[in-house]
């Protein structure tokens, strides 16, 4: 468990191959939204509420503040490589439940944010953005997927095993500290 103020995060760098991306079906009652340029406030509200209050809100200050989850989004949205066909959102019963976004380089998808909402956790929303994105990698001519994942987020970690992400390496974010002139 990390501790409360730690020094550094562990990530791991994660990759897999795009030869056999899998099946990208919504959970039921759930449907994509595909990427639209109207809709990138939209994908950072969804961000802000998936990680204001989460261990990525605290590795990334930005992911814990709206305007920083705005700012995240315009930024993404600006990479050389940007990927549309790899971003979505998923909209269920009750609002819009996650959101992904990607962008290709180098013949490598990469992963550049997955977000579910706290009430969308455990009805396979993640699982199916990611696979709906590995497959926009693949139709966008990439090789591969990669991604960095928080040691310390054990569902996300697990999802990407079971998606078949492997831990190619292991690295540390030193932390932020709020309010120390960062």
């Amino acid at each position: 468990m990390t501790p409360r103020h730690p020094s550094h995060f562990k990530r791991y760098c994660m990759e897999r191959s795009l030869a056999d991306p899998p099946p990208a079906d919504p959970p039921p009652g759930f449907r994509f939204v595909p990427w639209q340029e109207h809709l990138l406030d939209l994908h950072a509200d969804v961000l802000f509420a998936s990680f204001a209050d989460d261990l990525d809100g605290q590795v990334f200050p930005n992911l814990a503040a709206r305007d920083g989850c705005r700012h995240l989004m315009r930024a993404v949205r600006e990479l050389h490589g940007f990927c549309p066909s790899a971003c979505w959102l998923l909209a269920g019963p009750g609002g819009y439940a996650g959101a992904i976004q990607g962008v290709v380089t180098g013949g490598w998808g990469l992963v550049q944010n997955l977000g579910v909402c706290p009430e969308a956790r455990g009805r396979g929303v993640g699982a199916a953005l990611l696979a709906r994105c590995l497959r926009g990698f693949a139709r966008a001519g990439a090789d591969g997927c990669r991604l960095e994942v928080t040691a310390d987020n054990g569902p996300a970690v697990r999802l990407y095993k079971r998606f078949g992400f492997r831990a190619t390496r292991v690295r540390y974010k030193p932390a932020v500290r709020v309010g120390a002139g960062v």
